[in-house]
């Protein structure tokens, strides 16, 4: 085979995983409700019979099953059980895990950890508080499209301005199914940037509100998203700063302990003398 070949050959296996790890991304939204096949190419920008035909090697390889009765299609098994080969990927879950615990006794609302992976927010903890209603609008393994959540804008606003508006912009079609637009997104960024935090008076969830703080490392880069969701007029103008000088207050410790943590990992790491 020729050089050109090659290349070309190359190119076509690297498109068609980069599909196919597009369309496992947008699958996994949906969680154990599914997607339905229209909404998948919506979102993909791909063609229904292409879209159709990767659904078809990934159901083929378990990484991807379909409900026999909605038709919706949702994350397989093959996913699960390669994941659990690194159960360690993520330290700042574990790290931040006792202070998550703590702020959601003092506040008594769900906290939320999120973390950002490609355009993606991702929930990586939960945990509920002691008030007799917990608004449960995430589940853990969750991925939405950053800028469609409080921990999103966050995360986007921890990313350089041209990277944060590359990134809403990709996710112009999937915010759109959120009814969010991206001059909207992009406008609560900036808020968030000049803020330091996000308050959104109406949550996901009728109802409800939320707000969000950056988890940074030493250095000031964002690792991750804390949030809370309650009901609204438990997070009125009122409460609203009180609840936020508790995240923040935890957030801080996470960083103190974060930095705690990878300081001892370089020790370990560092080669005898």
């Amino acid at each position: 085979m020729s050089a050109s070949g090659a290349g070309a050959d190359e190119a076509r296996v690297g498109q068609s995983v980069r599909r196919a790890m597009a369309l496992l991304r947008l699958v996994a939204t949906g969680q154990e409700e599914g997607v339905r096949l229209t909404d998948l190419v919506a979102m993909s920008g791909l063609s229904r019979p292409t879209v159709h035909r990767l659904l078809r090697v990934l159901m083929d390889e378990t990484a991807v099953e379909q409900d026999a009765l909605t038709r919706r299609y949702r994350v397989g098994d093959e996913l699960s059980l390669l994941g659990l080969a690194r159960r360690d990927r993520f330290p700042v879950r574990a790290i931040a895990e006792p202070y998550l615990v703590a702020l959601a006794a003092e506040v008594g609302d769900t906290v939320f950890l999120s973390m950002r992976h490609g355009a993606d927010s991702v929930c990586i903890a939960r945990h509920l508080g002691s008030h007799s209603i917990q608004v449960l609008s995430i589940d853990v393994g969750v991925r939405r499209p950053l800028g469609a959540s409080v921990s999103g804008i966050v995360l986007l606003a921890g990313a350089p301005p041209e990277e944060a508006q590359a990134l809403t912009r990709s996710n112009a079609s999937r915010l759109a199914l959120c009814q969010r637009s991206v001059k909207e997104v992009l406008r609560a960024v900036q808020a968030a940037r000049d803020a330091g935090h996000v308050h959104a008076p109406q949550g996901v969830m009728p109802g409800t509100s939320a707000v969000a703080v950056p988890v940074t490392d030493e250095r000031g880069r964002v690792l991750a998203a804390i949030s809370i969701a309650a009901l609204a007029d438990r997070l009125d103008r009122r409460r609203v700063p009180s609840v936020l000088t508790a995240m923040g207050r935890h957030a801080a410790l996470i960083t103190a302990r974060h930095a705690e943590v990878m300081r001892a990992r370089a020790r370990l790491r560092r080669p005898a003398s």
